[in-house]
């Protein structure tokens, strides 16, 4: 007697991410609908009786990836004219100045349309599942979430969205951006039907006082809902704060009752050990950035002191490179020549920063994360073509840092639904979705190359 399911992955290297942490040889997993109903084994078809079985054959299967932290719309710039036109930054402040601040002035809602399908789009190919973006458009704020959750669905995988809320203008335009964040949550986060969710996005304490804060942390008290805010990426953030505080960003932070374990912390680079205690303290996570970190020369954060304390770490891609696994290689690199220790961070450390880690910060670790009996069925197939060495049970964490790339990733499923077969996505035209995107840029661009200047606002909070 066989019991019927809607999919089984069969003849599967089954990476669980599970807390046992089982990888099962020549495995399968079996769905019915959205969730996963059995892991085992074989290949399940003494078991069970599948609408479609996909085989394998012998790839790698596993939990869907999830990106800690992400600026989508960081890939309209990619290899922009702009660039050349611009004086070049001399530190992280000119960036936001000369580059992103001068950007987000001028994006649409047909921009945040493109930057969230192309963004998608390219996660999928890299076996993202799940992601959490925030987005700065100070001129298209109300609705403007509802444009990229439109793209989002479309491509067909789970997503967190936010507007970056801020006061470096004004306070009226930091309190739209939390109430665009507030309708987006009211609207979406308590429907389960709904892939794509919202939460509370603050810039940085360098451009958010102390009454947008305790605005931000009444409203994610109100609905449940996560918290995330750039903390310490430049040095600006540090002095900015000291100077007008007489303390630490982190320690404002807490002082002013913001930190709790509904808390993302993006980058955590000048933070002092004083300061990662306290993140400790309060549960709340941190999501790594490594490649941008280095693109903007602003340091490396103590992750390995992070993970020592049982901070909860993630990665992210910052909005800079978007397959997943350049950005896990470079995790586990990064650390080990800035600590001039080889011995620091293990492939099974840094693939759990993609899985189980970023479940856990977004608060849905009983849903999402591993291959487990009841969890969503977020499930990915890996098959590189040429491995050099075997891949099996005692090798694949290493082949997942050392080896793979995005492009090894085959299929792609979210919430039980094939999203990606055989490298070609099925929810939608990938050539059509890319011209329009294409299109849209190349408007953005000519807006930037006429337009664009630098923004040098002075962060005076004005009422």
């Amino acid at each position: 007697m066989t019991d019927k399911v809607s999919l089984l992955i069969k003849n599967g290297l089954v990476v669980t991410m599970d807390k046992e942490r089982r990888i099962i040889p020549n495995g399968y997993v079996a769905i019915d609908g959205d969730k996963i109903v059995d892991v085992g084994k074989g290949d399940g078809t003494d078991k069970y009786r599948a609408e479609e079985v996909i085989d394998a054959e012998k790839g790698v299967v596993m939990p869907g990836l999830m990106c800690a932290h992400t600026h989508l719309y960081g890939a309209l710039l990619r290899a922009s004219p702009w660039f050349a036109k611009i004086e070049p930054p001399t530190d992280f402040m000119q960036n936001l100045q000369r580059i992103w601040w001068a950007l987000d002035v001028l994006l649409t809602h047909e921009d945040a349309y493109a930057a969230a399908l192309i963004g998608s789009i390219m996660y999928v190919k890299s076996g993202v599942t799940n992601f959490f973006d925030n987005i700065s458009a100070p001129n298209s704020i109300e609705g403007i979430l509802d444009s990229m959750e439109k793209a989002v669905n479309e491509v067909g995988i789970r997503g967190i969205l936010s507007f970056e809320a801020t006061q470096r203008r004004s306070m009226e335009e930091g309190v739209r951006g939390v109430k665009e964040n507030e309708r987006f949550i009211k609207k979406n986060n308590n429907d389960p039907t709904k892939l794509v969710k919202g939460a509370i996005y603050l810039h940085a304490s360098f451009t958010v006082g102390d009454e947008l804060f305790l605005m931000a942390r009444e409203i994610a008290n109100k609905y449940g809902a996560l918290l995330a805010i750039h903390t310490e990426e430049g040095l600006v953030d540090v002095y900015h704060n000291i100077e007008r505080y007489g303390i630490r960003p982190i320690e404002r932070m807490e002082k002013l009752g913001f930190l709790g374990p509904d808390v993302i912390l993006v980058h955590v680079v000048q933070a002092i050990d004083d300061e990662l205690k306290i993140i400790k303290k309060h549960g709340a996570h941190v999501a790594h950035n490594a490649m941008s970190n280095m693109l903007n020369a602003v340091g490396v954060p103590n992750v390995p002191r992070m993970m020592e304390l049982g901070i909860n770490v993630g990665i992210g891609d910052d909005g800079y490179i978007f397959d997943i696994f350049e950005n896990m290689r470079t995790t586990y690199l990064l650390h080990k020549v800035w600590n001039l220790d080889p011995r620091i961070l293990t492939p099974q450390d840094v693939v759990e920063m993609v899985t189980v880690n970023v479940a856990k910060m977004f608060g849905v670790e009983n849903e999402l994360g591993s291959i487990e009996k009841g969890k969503k069925a977020d499930v990915i197939i890996i098959k590189p073509e040429a491995p050099p060495t075997p891949v099996n049970e005692n090798t694949v964490y290493g082949h997942l840092i050392n080896t793979f790339t995005g492009r090894d990733v085959r299929t792609v499923i979210v919430n039980g639904r094939i999203i990606m077969k055989d490298r070609k996505i099925l929810t939608l035209d990938e050539e059509k979705a890319i011209e329009k995107v294409h299109r849209t840029v190349e408007k953005l661009w000519d807006r930037l190359m006429s337009e664009g200047k630098y923004q040098l606002d002075v962060l005076e909070f004005k009422k």
